[in-house]
């Protein structure tokens, strides 16, 4: 059994995309507090701003002062649901922000574990000996069809309801987040993005690119470049963590 100490590093960028006037996606990279997330809000005007901004900063704040008793994924799970009151309160004191919300996918490791949460249809994947695998499931309306045998998967990447959320931070007074775990290795490498890269890229050319030995900022910047060149039609946003012995 590998008994080497497992430690992570992160990379991650944003982009406005070539079809938006502003950005929406909100990340961070809090190594001390091994936590990593990334946020696609949604909302009139600067609403999701709003929302994606909170949800990241309610997550780097509860991780902070977390017990260090508590399990990572339970200061987690707790950090989810502070997100969403804020963010549910804030859009029901101001009628600008009405109707706001925000997805979210995150990872926080212990050693040689590691768990990937989420709400919405931001996702997680995971790669291993140069295999990706999606461990999230997409809250929507879409992949709800599809799951249920009555909607094809290339009919739901053209489908106009493809951007109907089912489920996200700050729209109701609770939301419960799916949670994956996962034991890491040397060499293992996750992904967290927004829509805006999965919508422009198939899971086969994030493999590609995931697969090349590069640095793990040059990664970003080329998944980035790549979404925009097939059409950049969101805000693209992506964290890549890799684990290392």
């Amino acid at each position: 059994m590998d008994s080497a100490v497992i430690h992570y590093i992160a990379a991650g960028l944003t982009d406005r995309g070539r079809k938006r006037s502003t950005n929406e996606d909100a990340f961070a990279i809090s190594a001390e507090q091994s936590l990593y997330v990334v946020c696609d809000g949604m909302g009139g005007a600067a609403a999701g701003e709003v929302a994606s901004s909170n949800a990241v900063d309610e997550m780097v704040k509860n991780l902070k002062a977390r017990n260090a008793e508590s399990p990572v994924v339970e200061a987690a799970e707790q950090a989810i649901h502070a997100a969403n009151n804020v963010i549910y309160t804030l859009a029901q004191r101001d009628s600008k922000l009405n109707g706001m919300g925000t997805t979210l996918v995150a990872l926080v490791t212990e050693e040689n574990r590691a768990w990937v949460l989420n709400v919405g249809d931001s996702r997680g994947y995971f790669m291993r000996a140069g295999r990706l695998e999606q461990m999230t499931i997409d809250h929507s309306l879409v992949e709800e069809q599809v799951r249920a045998g009555r909607m094809s998967a290339a009919d739901a990447l053209r489908s106009p309801l493809r951007n109907v959320i089912t489920r996200a931070l700050g729209t109701q007074s609770s939301v419960t987040p799916d949670v994956f775990p996962v034991d890491t290795e040397a060499g293992d490498l996750f992904l967290l993005c927004s829509d805006g890269l999965t919508r422009e890229l198939s899971d086969d050319m994030l493999a590609s690119i995931l697969a090349d030995d590069l640095p793990i900022g040059e990664l970003c910047e080329r998944l980035i470049a790549a979404a925009n060149d097939a059409g950049g039609g969101d805000n693209i946003t992506c964290v890549i963590v890799r684990a290392e012995a």
